[in-house]
């Protein structure tokens, strides 16, 4: 899921290992403990396997709640060419890491609320975590509501609740009152932080017209807010995720964009009264990662853009450098568990920059290697097997009805992934009753 790209602290080391982003076949494993991980291939598994009961966690992305990590994919290949989007996939984890025998197909058919009668024909997952504070996180879905084109749309946001069984309910739709909205654009855009710093999950939408709207969390299982109140001052249109806390006052913070595309962008910080400062502003670039990718207290921002990426380290203090042939797509996380933040980078190459006290550097850069032909582009980086070390999640599109999706796990040393995935599996697998 796009956006949902945790940052996590990581880690440095020198050297590193070179990987081709070809279709070359993979070498070996490399770094500690990655001789003991054995690939699965999902077309070797059950057809099905039971999806695990949880009695709730804090682990974020936990759908059953029985403290793993879960993996949501959109844009499922399909079992023909143009045909229509066959919904959204959900990989459930466990100790070993993601099991994609224990997989779920969510469609607009088996789950989705019905707006004036009609159900969604898009069903796209844009944000998760725990709304109700319940201990299973919750997802937020994308939906095409009718609409005439007259006035404010509708919401096309639902709700998808968390559950033993994992996302097993019908969705509701989130409930965003008149008062909380600005302009006649369509609430969407979804950003999950606690912003307010009262431990409860909260809910940034865009709006327009330099407005945010915030829903106070949390949130019940008919889809209203604790509180929404006024739209709040921001000084862009595109709220991104992830939230983050950047300067370690408790409260999370957000990236907003001034537009989609090239543009430039602002840490919001969050406050008692929701996100409602601006903090440092970026330069242009076409995303943005946070981490700590230096020895600072705070965070880090990285922005990619064409060619290059420039970044300001320990935020909010105005330093800036240039990380030289990073690529436009980023992530950050952990992947050796140092503490300090590697920088994921998805452009014509997929790159692993590594974090050090003096900040990312490109000596010792990891270029990953897909298991397959075709494009690969950037899926999330996050802790699936719980060992404090992110895995790095990648796919490769060999045409509408053909990918390949990989899993690298963090490793201690200088690789910081495994140089062969340890799971792989296509989305076509979701297809399979």
């Amino acid at each position: 899921m796009r956006g949902r790209r945790g940052w996590a602290s990581t880690a440095s080391a020198v050297g590193g290992l070179l990987l081709v982003l070809t279709a070359c076949g993979p070498g070996t494993d490399t770094g500690t403990g990655s001789a003991s991980r054995t690939p699965v291939s999902l077309a070797n598994a059950p057809a099905k396997l039971p999806i695990p009961r949880g009695k709730g966690s804090k682990t974020p992305d936990d759908f059953n709640g029985d403290g793993h990590r879960d993996l949501v994919l959109n844009d499922l290949v399909k079992d023909q060419a143009h045909a229509d989007d066959p919904g959204i996939g959900v990989v459930y984890g466990s100790a070993r890491g993601l099991t994609p025998g224990a997989r779920q197909l969510i469609t607009p058919k088996k789950q989705a609320a019905p707006t004036k009668g009609r159900l969604p024909a898009v069903f796209d997952a844009e944000e998760s975590c725990d709304l109700d504070g319940d201990g299973f996180t919750d997802l937020v879905v994308s939906t095409d509501p009718p609409y005439d084109g007259q006035g404010q749309p509708p919401v096309p946001l639902q709700l998808l609740f968390g559950s033993p069984g994992g996302l097993t309910t019908r969705a509701v739709h989130l409930v965003v009152p008149p008062a909380a909205r600005f302009g006649n654009d369509w609430a969407d855009q979804p950003v999950c932080g606690d912003f307010d710093g009262d431990g409860g999950k909260d809910l940034v939408l865009h709006a327009s017209g330099g407005r945010l709207t915030y829903l106070r969390g949390p949130f019940t299982h008919k889809g209203t807010a604790k509180e929404a109140g006024a739209p709040l001052p921001s000084p862009g249109e595109v709220p991104t995720g992830p939230a983050a806390d950047v300067n370690r006052d408790g409260y999370d913070d957000l990236v907003v964009r001034t537009a989609q595309g090239t543009g430039t962008s602002a840490i919001v910080l969050g406050g008692p009264d929701g996100p409602a400062e601006t903090g440092v502003v970026l330069p242009e670039g076409i995303d943005v990662a946070l981490g700590r990718f230096g020895k600072g207290k705070a965070l880090d921002a990285a922005v990619g853009g064409m060619g290059e990426t420039a970044l300001r380290y320990d935020l909010p203090n105005p330093t800036r450098a240039t990380l030289a042939s990073a690529g436009s797509v980023l992530d950050a996380a952990d992947f050796d568990g140092d503490g300090l933040s590697e920088l994921v980078s998805s452009g014509s190459r997929l790159r692993v920059f590594k974090g050090r006290t003096t900040g990312l550097s490109t000596a010792g850069t990891v270029i990953v290697q897909p298991p397959a032909h075709g494009t690969t582009r950037l899926v999330t980086a996050a802790d699936f097997d719980g060992d404090g070390r992110a895995d790095l999640v990648v796919r490769t599109y060999r045409s509408e009805t053909k990918d390949t999706v990989a899993v690298y796990a963090g490793v201690k040393g200088a690789g910081s992934v495994t140089e062969r995935p340890t799971v792989t599996f296509s989305t076509s697998e979701f297809l399979v009753p």
